[in-house]
């Protein structure tokens, strides 16, 4: 009861600091679950959506935040496992009102495939973001738009953001699973070994098309985009743990490095004792929805 007490406290006082809408203080987040079909991508895509505290009152088209699950994730790791970072950080007012979308999206590395049999990419742009727009009320523009994940989740987030970052604000990228090479022949064996069963030739064509590969790769699409990223004023956040089992820091720390030289304005994070999985991921992920929100604050 005096925990209680002391949360509802803390909330009026950000009521009264003009961080959290009085309708939050009597309400909590719900949660929905859609189910698309595509010409683009085979089979049912379950969509899980969180709407924020406050939603059904609302008088503004909230933003959008797609957030990316990791290989072998699907929509429900967003209730599951992610919806506690959102709810402690609308209560807190560390995060506007904005809705949370995470489509299941397999392990397609969030791409279209080589050979033309899947495209994720064109059905999360063309797709996805317009139906999500149409059916909750959504902003459009790109300030209003917000792209997140881990892991693959993280790869595909890079991917969509430094393609096109006209079209988002910020992308939150967690333990990215990118390679720390600019050419597939230079990958080493333990920046590989978690990718087998032939994920690469079903993705980037078999034999492996080296010029796609490269042209879908976080770091070389940077590389490339350098000037536009800059012009266009998104905002990045990169952390990876220092203990990831698979070793992704070592391709965090290649792309940071490249933005960092270029003069590429972000947040880098390497996380001590942060392994893949385990505790220190809530905490990662309330860090990077702290950082979503001030965005969406202006704070930057």
């Amino acid at each position: 009861m005096k925990r209680t007490h002391m949360l509802m406290a803390h909330c009026v006082a950000l009521l009264i600091a003009g961080f959290l809408p009085a309708a939050m203080l009597a309400q909590s987040a719900d949660f929905e679950e859609l189910t698309m079909t595509s010409n683009l991508v085979p089979g049912e895509v379950k969509v899980g959506v969180l709407l924020p505290p406050g939603y059904r009152e609302r008088k503004e088209p909230p933003a959008l935040l797609l957030f990316l699950h990791g290989g072998g994730g699907d929509s429900s790791q967003l209730k599951e496992r992610y919806r506690a970072s959102f709810d402690a950080a609308w209560k807190e007012g560390a995060l506007p009102p904005l809705v949370v979308a995470t489509p299941s999206a397999r392990r397609s590395f969030y791409m279209d495939y080589k050979d033309g049999s899947q495209k994720w990419e064109t059905f999360l742009l063309t797709e996805l973001l317009p139906r999500l727009r149409a059916r909750y009320g959504l902003r459009t523009d790109a300030a209003g738009t917000f792209v997140a994940g881990l892991s693959m989740g993280g790869m595909g987030s890079l991917r969509l953001a430094f393609k096109h970052p006209d079209l988002f604000a910020a992308v939150a990228s967690l333990e990215p699973a990118i390679e720390p090479a600019f050419a597939f022949d230079d990958i080493r064996p333990e920046d590989r070994a978690y990718r087998n069963g032939g994920v690469y030739e079903e993705i980037y064509g078999d034999p492996v098309d080296r010029v796609y590969w490269r042209a879908n790769h976080p770091p070389f699409i940077a590389r490339e985009n350098l000037p536009l990223l800059i012009k266009s004023g998104m905002q990045i956040y990169i952390e990876v743990g220092d203990e990831d089992r698979l070793g992704l820091y070592r391709g965090a720390e290649v792309l940071h490095r490249l933005l960092f030289d270029a003069g590429v304005k972000h947040e880098y994070r390497l996380v001590r004792g942060g392994d893949h999985v385990g505790d220190s991921i809530p905490s990662r992920v309330a860090d990077a929805v702290r950082f979503i929100g001030r965005v969406l604050r202006g704070g930057f």
